[in-house]
């Protein structure tokens, strides 16, 4: 018995004194941080000031963001880049822009330990960690839809009653519409007859188109529509407008978004401390909590009602020659002008 409590008090200070010297390798790394300065952070994500704010707060490290639209993002990474003048330290994107990035060296491998806990599927590479879900599903006005009439499948969208009383952005240029039509067709319908009948019902009900997910709820808000393919955030972000969610029987779709550190960062030890912070569960549940997004941080969801019991799958991500193809298709398909 004495040498077995021996042992047990050897095991117990051993893991106190690793533990030890990975609080003092976290200082070390931290105080590296502090002396560079600032992490200067280029993303296509809104509404992630209280995030920076925090991670200066509590860091002492400066966070500079810059928001960058998807359709520019890759232009700008890679021409800033090769000109020796990028100025970010980190980037955050969907999934298949920070895969263009890294083909071009934009970024270094870099795992972070904020995302041990992490799905396994969330760790791409050694450069690229998924932290969340751009997701799609069907948001309709719950003051004027009655309950009996809300959709329970993807295929209710194309009653009658939903004639003229659709909003979703254009099907022929939105390239995330054009990928989750896609999703629809890999992970949803049984066969391509049935999602092309499909697509021919929603088209025969004639849709509003708009430029982007952006302005989509607002008609739905307003009660101009009843119903938007669109993304359940804008319960979050448009509170306390009359805006629910469709609990489909089938799984809710979307892009991945992804970050990491850029391979000539200004400043490494920042920029490393930076997504450290981005993947904890504070920011994750400040991005959930007032942002609306579904991240992949284990337990953490968006005060949405029923949303952490929704099945959610991030969908395939298509090539520019994809995107291309498809939006030709779909413009004929719903007779986009």
């Amino acid at each position: 018995m004495k040498k077995l409590l021996v042992a047990s008090f050897c095991v117990l200070g051993a893991i106190a004194q690793a533990g030890a010297q990975e609080r003092a390798q976290d200082r070390a790394q931290l105080d590296k941080a502090r002396a560079e300065g600032k992490a200067a952070f280029y993303a296509n994500i809104t509404a992630v000031e209280p995030i920076i704010k925090a991670f200066t707060a509590d860091t002492g490290v400066t966070g500079e963001y810059t928001r960058i639209s998807t359709s520019k993002f890759v232009a700008t990474a890679i021409t800033e880049f090769e000109a020796g003048k990028l100025q970010a330290d980190v980037v955050q994107a969907p999934l298949p822009v920070l895969e263009m990035l890294k083909e071009k060296g934009v970024l270094a491998n870099y795992r972070s330990p904020a995302a041990a806990g992490y799905p396994e599927w969330t760790r791409k590479d050694g450069a690229i960690q998924l932290f969340g879900i751009e997701y799609v599903a069907l948001i309709y006005n719950k003051e004027r839809v009655k309950p009996a009439d809300v959709p329970k499948r993807y295929e209710d969208l194309t009653l009658p009653k939903w004639k003229g009383q659709i909003v979703m952005a254009n099907p022929a240029n939105h390239a995330t519409t054009i990928s989750w039509l896609i999703g629809l067709k890999e992970n949803v319908f049984k066969s391509e007859p049935e999602w092309r009948e499909f697509l021919k019902g929603l088209a025969a009900n004639k849709p509003m188109f708009v430029a982007s997910f952006g302005p989509t709820p607002a008609p739905v808000e307003s009660g101009e529509k009843l119903i938007a393919i669109s993304m359940p955030k804008y319960i979050v972000t448009k509170a306390p407008a009359p805006l629910d969610w469709a609990r489909l029987s089938q799984p809710m779709m979307g892009t991945p978004r992804a970050i990491a550190v850029t391979s000539k960062a200004p400043h490494p030890a920042a920029a490393r401390a930076f997504v450290d912070y981005w993947l904890s569960q504070k920011s994750m549940a400040m991005l959930a909590k007032d942002v609306g997004e579904y991240v992949l941080a284990p337990g953490v969801y968006p005060p949405i009602d029923g949303i952490k019991d929704a099945r959610v799958i991030a969908i395939r991500e298509l090539s520019d020659d994809e995107i291309v193809k498809w939006g030709a298709e779909f413009k004929q398909i719903f007779d986009v002008k």
